[in-house]
């Protein structure tokens, strides 16, 4: 079967002259803009649409991090070491979701409240320095998936050149690749809040303890970890299943425990079923799944 103009094989097939005329492809969806801003994360994801921005429109691109107290520790100065080597102007942008009691409740729209947030601080900005076009980094992989925040997306005119070109996860790190990007190989880093099992309310302080065990857990090595955190302080550890015999070595986890308690958690527990993403997504109420519903997915567009 082949792939439609602006879809990409899969990712076995790709040869290093795939991923290149993908990548014209992505920048060429750039060109006809008179300005654009990005909003950027420094995941792989949002640093390849700011590539392909920058390559397409030089000093007309503007790359945007929100920044709050669910971002997790030195992933604003990745951010800044990426946009550098890119070559896009960066700027931060406080946000102020902290404000919003829909946030702080953490329902399973939390995202929706979030990104609405970020968007409409984003607006006024494109709009001030006329730019026009806001981008996001979803790709193809987040169309199946309950993802509120991209209804916030569509509500503000917030496009997503990843997703609309049917560019996968997979394509994404080969473009980051072929752009000799550093986080091509980065490990996906949602932000904190989305470590807090739905109804349990969102506090900077809590973040901040999530943001410390994760902290301890890759500095014992562990490569993709996540510490989820329920009532009482529950700390649910994830780590990918061939880490787990390692997790609960005797040493290993008496130290990480120790080290939780003290953090503020009462609990600490592994999840037999080891890292996997969106691990709440369970928990999500049918009504919230019917809400936040999208359109069916449309063929890829060039």
């Amino acid at each position: 079967m082949t792939p439609s103009p602006g879809s990409t094989a899969p990712h076995a097939e790709q040869s290093e002259s795939d991923v290149a005329a993908v990548a014209e492809r992505l920048v060429a969806r750039f060109s006809s803009l008179s300005g654009c801003l990005v909003a950027y994360s420094g995941g792989v994801d949002s640093a390849v649409v700011a590539k392909a921005a920058f390559l397409a429109l030089g000093d007309r691109a503007l790359a945007v991090t929100g920044v709050s107290a669910s971002l997790a520790a030195g992933e604003l100065e990745a951010a800044r070491r990426v946009a550098a080597d890119i070559g896009i102007v960066h700027r931060t942008l406080a946000t102020e979701e902290f404000a919003s009691d829909a946030y702080l409740a953490n329902a399973a729209d939390r995202c929706f409240h979030c990104k609405s947030e970020l968007y409409t601080r984003l607006r006024p900005l494109a709009d001030e320095l006329g730019l026009g076009a806001i981008v996001n980094g979803a790709n193809a992989d987040d169309r199946g998936d309950f993802r509120p925040g991209m209804t916030a997306a569509d509500r503000q005119g917030v496009t997503s050149p990843l997703l609309e070109m049917g560019i996968d996860k997979q394509t994404v790190r080969r473009l980051a690749a072929h752009w000799r990007l550093e986080v091509a190989d980065k490990p996906a880093m949602p932000c904190l809040s989305s470590r807090v099992a739905y109804g349990v309310s969102i506090t900077p302080e809590r973040l901040a303890r999530i943001d410390a065990a994760e902290r301890l857990l890759r500095e014992l090595g562990f490569s993709t970890v996540r510490v989820r955190c329920h009532e009482r302080e529950l700390a649910r550890l994830e780590a990918p299943l061939d880490e787990l015999p390692r997790l609960l070595d005797e040493t290993v986890r008496s130290h990480i425990t120790r080290a939780l308690l003290a953090l503020g958690f009462t609990y600490v527990t592994v999840d037999l079923q080891g890292f996997r993403s969106g691990s709440f997504a369970p928990l999500v109420p049918v009504e919230a799944l019917i809400a936040y519903a999208r359109p069916p997915a449309q063929r890829p567009q060039d």
